[in-house]
């Protein structure tokens, strides 16, 4: 029986994409949090609009249902993704893709 090098690459590939997704998911929920957090607003119900919609999609409507601009709301999430990336990698490590070798 030889090595098939196609086959391991492949499972390595499919490995690597699941837990980059995961990262990411994860990312992106403990953001909205924050962001929920910071703007004294349900976080749970902040947190399922990322099953429905994008993240820019959700700040405009943050937009429209709250007295604050558009663009300090894209300055919040952009200080809550850096947080939630800096406390992900913490608990989790560092989500770049693992070499072989």
């Amino acid at each position: 029986m030889a090595f098939d090098l196609r086959a391991a690459l492949l499972r390595k590939e499919e490995k690597e994409s699941a837990r980059l997704m995961d990262f990411e998911f994860r990312q992106r929920a403990r953001c909205f949090r924050l962001m929920a957090e910071a703007l004294g607003i349900d976080s749970a119900a902040l947190v399922r609009a990322i099953a429905l919609h994008a993240d820019a999609a959700i700040l405009d409507g943050l937009a429209n249902d709250l007295p604050r601009s558009r663009e300090e709301l894209g300055q919040l999430y952009a200080k809550c993704r850096a947080d939630a990336h800096r406390q992900l990698v913490d608990e989790l490590g560092d989500p770049t893709p693992h070499r072989l070798g």
